[in-house]
């Protein structure tokens, strides 16, 4: 039989199904991100988490490709100069950045791939991957906000001031993203951020 045009945008199409979905996850401190990052992985199996690769020394514990890759400066610049970030920042001393390389691997697998980044990340990566899910995680308001960070105990008053004003600016970005998932119960919310990925493997104009 004939190929038709039609034919061919089709086998196209099922040959892209084969790459998968670069999620990149982002929200204030206390907005829960980490939470549904953690759910998301549990219930699907064929999301992997991207490790960042970072100049800091490793803490108590930390083993080297499993929660950061270890570098030195000097390495990690010239990573920097050859392209092998898809984003990277430098906080205060040390550089912190997520390794192309790897995610490009899973992605070509058709394994789906999660960062857990800051917005600055986030929209770095959007720049030069147009089609990665940016999805940002937001409270249901500052009060709650607050009142997560106040209940962890963990830090003077005055950090955790900073913090809410961190955070009232960062949610000026919501619009920067392409979803936005309102924390208000963790099972919700999970089921929100599963539904947008099985979205994102269908969206056409992803390509």
């Amino acid at each position: 039989m004939e190929t038709t045009k039609g034919a061919q945008i089709l086998d196209s199409w099922l040959a892209r199904l084969n790459r998968g979905v670069l999620i990149v996850v982002s929200g204030p401190s206390g907005a829960g991100k980490g939470t549904l990052c953690r759910a998301l992985l549990e219930k699907e199996a064929d999301i992997m988490l991207s490790i960042s690769a970072t100049t800091r020394a490793p803490r108590s514990g930390e083993i080297d490709g499993v929660h950061y890759f270890f570098l030195e400066k000097k390495e990690f610049i010239q990573k920097i100069n050859a392209n092998s970030f898809l984003e990277w920042a430098q906080v205060y001393d040390n550089y912190y950045g997520t390794p192309r390389e790897k995610v490009e691997e899973y992605l070509s697998q058709g394994k789906n791939v999660l960062l857990e980044i800051d917005i600055q990340g986030a929209l770095q990566v959007k720049k030069h991957y147009e089609e990665a899910a940016l999805i940002f995680i937001a409270p249901p308001s500052l009060e709650e906000l607050a009142k997560r960070i106040y209940g962890r105990g963990t830090d003077s008053t005055e950090v955790i001031q900073k913090r809410l004003r961190l955070a009232s600016e960062e949610l000026e970005y919501i619009d920067k993203y392409d979803y936005c998932i309102i924390n208000d119960e963790v099972e919700k919310a999970t089921e929100r951020l599963r539904a947008i990925v099985a979205a994102e493997r269908s969206r056409i104009y992803r390509f």
